[in-house]
This record gives structure tokens, C-alpha cells and sequence, in this order.
């Protein structure tokens, strides 16, 4: 009879896991067949207005394999992606750290939020430009300029979370006499964690769309400047063929970095009281 009961909690334990496997195969198929679709509706509007300017898949593809050849793909990619990682970085620090701060002192937040409010209101465009002629062409303002655009965006998100703390918690880390550090370790972060979060999955994808309008008014390489080349040659098949292979990158971070962080940080607002 125990026998019996243990294989049925076995059974019932791999239930879950079996029921959510063929929902994750459903899923991947739901995607390929969507892209297959996309591909397809390309395909037949190419062919209906045959030109330069609407390339086949087939072509995009051909001169996908022809830069991977050559390896230029690869180089332009990792130039670009080093930046947006660069500026990335910097960004999360800085607006993390600012939006805390501003959270939790009112004075300081009454005082800066005009200028949180005036940096977001800046054109991403005229930073860039600012930024190369204050600072020269380089790299240090190519990402400076990136990383300025997405700090008032990570301060807004974060600010929010401050404010957001349970002070419940706070009492209890005074009652536990728990140090500054480990406040910050064990009250402050976990209940900032979705915050940060949804902070990083926005900046992913505003940070490499603004790089590439870096790169294609002031940098020699990257992405960027690739699509800038070839507008000028009129290659539209290599113009998307870099563009696709940058988004297939970001979506892979997307997909294996930032969803699995997202996940992990609120996994504990799934779980019953």
C-alpha cells in the first residue's frame, strides 16, 4: 500500500512538468509558424514589386552569409554589441543608485525631479550631437551619450520601487539590529528586484537602437555605420541583413538573459501565502 502511494505522489509530482512541456513545444512551434508566415508574406510582396528597394528573403540571406563570410558581420556585431553592453552597464548603475537615493529622501526627490523631468524630455538626438562636439569623436562620447539617454528612464523605474518599500520590513531589520550592508542585501534588494527587472528589459531595448544612431553619425564600425554604408550604396539586402542578424542577437539576451532574471526576481509572487 505505501508503494502504491509513493508511485501516485511521483506520478502527481512529474504532472506539472509534463503538462508544461507540451505547452512550451506549442509555444516554439506558434513562433516558427508565425515567422515562417512573416518570411512567406515577404516572399509574395517582393515578388509583387520586384526592386532594389524590397529584396527577396533569399537575397537578405545571401548577403547575410556573404558579410559572415568576410567576417565583417561578425566585427561590426561585437563593436556594437560591446557598446551597448558598455552603456548598458553604466546606465543601470548610475539610475539605479540615483533612483534609490531619490526614493527614500523626499527633500532630494522634490528637488532633482525637475531635472529627471527635462533630461527625459531631451531628443536622444541631440544629446548624441552634444556629446561628439563637447567631447570629440570617441568612444568614451558614444557611450557617454547612450548610457545619458537611458539614466532618467532607469531613475524614474527605480525611484518608484523606493518609494515602493515596506517599511514593515525596515522595523524588522531594526529589531534584528542588522547592519547597513546587510539591510541593503537582504531588505532592500529582493523587494527592488522586479523593479530592476523591468528597468533592464526596457533599457535592452531602447539602449542598441540608440548605439546604432551613434555609430551611424560618428563611429568608423559597428552595426551602425555598416547600415549607413550601405544606404549610401543603396544595398537594401545588406542593410537588412545586418539590422536582422543585431535583432536576432538582442532577442537571444532577451530570451536567455534578461526573461530568466525577470522571472527569477518575482518568482516569490507566485508562490501562496
Amino acid at each position: 500500500m505505501s508503494l502504491a502511494r509513493g508511485a501516485l505522489r511521483r506520478e502527481q509530482a512529474r504532472s506539472p512538468r509534463m503538462r508544461r512541456l507540451p505547452l512550451r513545444v506549442a509555444s516554439s512551434l506558434s513562433v516558427l509558424a508565425s515567422l515562417i508566415g512573416l518570411c512567406l508574406l515577404w516572399q509574395i510582396a517582393a515578388q509583387a514589386w520586384p526592386s532594389r528597394a524590397l529584396p527577396t528573403p533569399l537575397a537578405v540571406w545571401q548577403a547575410l552569409l556573404r558579410e559572415a563570410a568576410s567576417g565583417d558581420l561578425f566585427f561590426h556585431l561585437g563593436m556594437t554589441l560591446g557598446r551597448v553592453t558598455a552603456a548598458f552597464v553604466l546606465a543601470m548603475l548610475i539610475g539605479s543608485v540615483v533612483g534609490v537615493l531619490l526614493g527614500m529622501n523626499r527633500k532630494a526627490d522634490r528637488f532633482f525631479d525637475t531635472w529627471v523631468v527635462l533630461f527625459i524630455n531631451i531628443p536622444a538626438l541631440v544629446v548624441i550631437v552634444l556629446a561628439y562636439i563637447w567631447f570629440g569623436l570617441n568612444e568614451v562620447a558614444a557611450i557617454g551619450a547612450v548610457a545619458v539617454n537611458k539614466i532618467p528612464n532607469v531613475v524614474v523605474t527605480m525611484r518608484e520601487g523606493a518609494r515602493a518599500l515596506d517599511p514593515r520590513y525596515g522595523e524588522m531589520a531594526t529589531v534584528y539590529r542588522l547592519s547597513f550592508l546587510e539591510r541593503i542585501r537582504h531588505v532592500v534588494i529582493p523587494q527592488l528586484q522586479p523593479y530592476f527587472a523591468a528597468s533592464s528589459r526596457s533599457g535592452v531595448a531602447l539602449i542598441w537602437k540608440i548605439v546604432l544612431v551613434v555609430e551611424l553619425l560618428g563611429r568608423p564600425n559597428g552595426v551602425g555605420f555598416q547600415i549607413h554604408l550601405y544606404f549610401q550604396l543603396f544595398d537594401v539586402a545588406a542593410i537588412l541583413a545586418y539590422t536582422l542578424a543585431f535583432v536576432a542577437i538582442m532577442l537571444l539576451v532577451e530570451l536567455l538573459l534578461v526573461q530568466p532574471f525577470e522571472r527569477y526576481s518575482t518568482r516569490w509572487r507566485g508562490k501562496p501565502a
